[in-house]
């Protein structure tokens, strides 16, 4: 199908997905810690409900829609961004299955019945908003990465509202703010169950972590998994390349 692009605008592919998707250098494009979280993200025939939170250009919500047949609801706050996503979701033809709404993640009730959804996912902010921090002067780049319109707090106390129990929420988040982001899951019922931390070299510190946490779970029964190393010297390790190209 064919949509129409804004003049900053191209249209970019996961190969692996066989997933096009919009995006702009001046806006917003998706990065490596969307296609983790896609791939991280466990679902199976039992999942019916997906909700994206914070979902940019939509490129986890598209990412996942060749991993089930749930229905998925993606929430951005940036209409321009929600827009991206909402003709990337006719460009791929997938809008029997995947919903855009723009709005306040805060809002996620208006359009999502408490106590719903069988799987969360979210790449949020990560970055705390001090007066003090250093943002990029890019408005959409810096509500993005920076907590401008909503916080962790806030994100888990959603995420906790949309789940129903035994459900699980995935999250790629920074490993300097791990700590926090426990604390908040389990102030708001979520157990945390499976951790994976991303290095960028097999010598290198931690860049990123996935989370996986279960609504009102057992507590304790936390599995560390094998790091992921991004890179084998210039280029990508075997797994990374099988993450966007389908193949090492």
């Amino acid at each position: 199908m064919q949509v129409k692009l804004n003049q900053d605008e191209r249209i970019d592919r996961l190969y692996s997905k066989h997933i096009s998707i919009i995006q702009s250098d001046q806006v917003f494009s998706f990065s490596l810690d969307a296609v983790l979280l896609a791939d991280f993200a466990q679902t199976n025939k039992r999942v019916k409900k997906v909700v994206d939170l914070c979902a940019g250009n939509g490129a986890i919500g598209l990412f996942l829609s060749e991993k089930t047949a749930a229905h998925i609801q993606m929430i951005e706050i940036q209409p321009r961004l929600a827009d991206m996503a909402r003709r990337s979701v006719q460009l791929n033809g997938l809008q029997g299955q995947i919903d855009v709404i723009n709005d306040d993640l805060k809002r996620a009730g208006d359009y999502v019945d408490k106590d719903s959804v069988d799987v969360v996912v979210c790449n949020p902010p990560y970055f705390v908003n001090y007066e003090t921090s250093e943002k990029n002067p890019n408005h959409y780049l810096a509500i993005a990465r920076h907590e401008l319109t909503t916080n962790l707090a806030q994100i888990i106390d959603v995420a906790a509202g949309l789940l129903k129990m035994n459900a699980k929420l995935f999250m790629v988040y920074r490993p300097d703010r791990l700590s926090d982001l426990i604390t908040n899951l389990r102030a708001h019922r979520l157990e945390p169950k499976s951790v994976q931390f991303v290095r960028p070299r097999s010598n290198s510190d931690a860049n990123m972590v996935l989370v996986a946490a279960i609504k009102d779970g057992k507590p304790n029964g936390l599995k560390v998994k094998p790091d992921l190393v991004t890179y084998d010297g210039d280029d990508y390790t075997p797994k990374i390349k099988k993450m966007l190209y389908g193949h090492e």
